[in-house]
């Protein structure tokens, strides 16, 4: 099935008008084109099956050449800005997201030229527009993900208080391997735990947020499998699971940060978080300690603290021996 709508807003130059770009692109594991039920973008005879999104193999340097199929499914002709788009995680889920055509394009979004950069689709029709590929001598090794993306020039309608334009856009995925040495190499970078505990021990359910960035440093694409364990003192076994709500494919370079929520985290403890990030021949494990404790605990101890310190300072300052003259 195609994943639900992704906007993104661009200025636009009249009217205070705001164009948000649409990008229906159908997830990693389906085999279907990529489709919002209006029109459609895959590879040229691919619909019904074969490739649900180009997978293309080229040496630095090399020219590929393949075709998009744009399909109509509405009853009135439909026009489109055909164009190639660099793909990215997105920072909120690290769900597959493309750049808009304003924005800079450094690899696959670079790289392909459509025969046609416009193309207008009859009702219940399709069209088949040739494009090249073509791979620079000093492209990088390793995967290059990216889209063909059909855009609709119609503006639509504004929606809710603020003046807004709705341009929407629909892409085939594009996964461009470039021959040459691989690295797979991942990395959990900034682990934070945040803890909420209830003023009076026992009064209340505690709860701990732990966040971290997941980091692909190496040049393929990783499909990343994290574990979460917690200890408390003495080794005690607190939580361990495996997190679920993950990216199903990391790009390249790409950093995303991902929280899980830990329900009934200690309201007294002590100890450590550990996650382990693992994928395709690369793993790592980073960990952050924790002190669990109830907030009248904690005044009580500061209050103790600070007491005991004026007090030992008082002490001092009685059996000092007075200053000679």
């Amino acid at each position: 099935m195609p994943q639900p709508a992704r906007y993104a807003a661009l200025p636009a130059p009249a009217l205070a008008l705001i164009l948000a770009l649409l990008t229906a692109l159908a997830p990693a594991p389906a085999a279907s084109a990529a489709d919002n039920g209006e029109w459609s973008v895959f590879p040229a005879a691919s619909e019904l099956g074969g490739r649900p999104y180009f997978y293309l193999s080229a040496d630095p340097g090399r020219t590929i050449a393949d075709r998009v199929t744009v399909a109509n499914r509405t009853a009135a002709p439909l026009t489109f800005r055909l164009y190639a788009a660099d793909a990215y995680n997105t920072a909120r889920d690290g769900g597959f997201a493309v750049r808009s055509r304003s924005e800079r394009q450094r690899g696959v979004g670079r790289w392909i030229t459509p025969e046609r950069d416009r193309v207008t689709v009859p009702a219940r029709g399709s069209v088949t527009v040739p494009y090249t590929l073509t791979v620079p001598e000093g492209a990088e090794p390793g995967d290059h993900a990216g889209a063909l993306v059909a855009l609709d020039e119609r503006i639509g309608p504004a929606k809710g208080r603020v003046a807004m334009g709705v341009q929407r856009a629909v892409g085939a995925r594009v996964y461009l391997r470039v021959n040459g040495p691989t690295v797979p190499a991942i990395s959990v970078e900034r682990l934070r735990i945040t803890q909420s505990r209830p003023l009076v021990p026992g009064t209340g359910e505690s709860s701990a947020l732990i966040s971290y960035t997941l980091h692909n440093r190496g040049n393929v694409t990783l499909n990343p499998k994290v574990a979460l364990k917690a200890e408390g003192l003495f080794g005690r076994d607190l939580l361990s699971r495996d997190l679920k709500r993950l990216p199903a494919e990391l790009l390249p370079r790409q950093k995303i940060r991902l929280t899980e929520r830990w329900a009934g985290s200690p309201q007294l403890d002590w100890g450590e978080v550990r996650l382990t990030a693992s994928a395709r021949d690369t793993r790592e494990t980073a960990g952050v300690s924790f002190l669990a404790l109830p907030w009248l605990v904690a005044v009580v101890l500061l209050v103790m603290l600070l007491a005991g310190g004026a007090a030992l300072r008082f002490r001092r300052h009685r059996t000092a021996p007075p200053h000679p003259l």
